[in-house]
């Protein structure tokens, strides 16, 4: 593929990852209207992010097969009252550093079960690599406008208890790959 080829490409996924990006964003705002109808937000949340990576992933080059991306399935204990500090901080920053780095943001949720829905955050990251995402991870801690805003919003008190990481390969029979 030519550079300036694959330059098209490259410009048409962003426009893409852009396009259901803010669709997914507009989706969640809207979440709260389909409980009336028996949908559970958590549902529908998660088949609006399906729906997206695989239309986002059929606007793609095609990808190697040898080179299926990494996922990485993140969850944030936070204490006791810190949840919206910390939902604030990935709205506001986080996802945005995230994405100059390289990292892919998939999806954000919180759990529905009452016990954990206070303190836990849980998000799906894409990377093209592990080596990708061990670059990616680097470049942000030592992101200076990272660094600024964990140093905020961590002034008065830590808002990350416990991070669990867990990475997750794509079966050859998954739609999201």
């Amino acid at each position: 593929m030519s550079t300036g080829a694959g330059r098209r490409v490259g410009r048409r996924f962003r426009r893409l990852r852009t396009f259901f990006s803010e669709a997914l964003e507009s989706n969640l705002r809207n979440l709260r209207n389909l409980r009336p109808i028996g949908i559970r937000p958590l549902t529908a949340l998660l088949l609006g992010t399906f729906a997206a990576g695989v239309a986002v992933g059929r606007g793609s080059a095609p990808r190697p097969a040898a080179e299926p991306r990494v996922f990485e399935l993140r969850t944030y204990t936070t204490p006791a009252g810190k949840l919206p500090d910390l939902h604030r901080r990935f709205r506001e920053h986080t996802m945005q550093i995230f994405a100059r780095h390289g990292m892919t943001n998939v999806g954000y949720w919180t759990p529905e079960d009452s016990a954990r829905s206070q303190h836990t955050l849980v998000y799906l990251l894409a990377y093209p690599s592990m080596d990708a995402r061990k670059a990616s991870w680097a470049a942000f801690n030592a992101d200076p406008e990272w660094q600024q805003v964990r140093a905020a919003s961590e002034a008065n008190e830590k808002i990350v208890d416990h991070v669990e990481s867990v990475f997750l390969d794509p079966t050859d029979y998954s739609p999201m790959k």
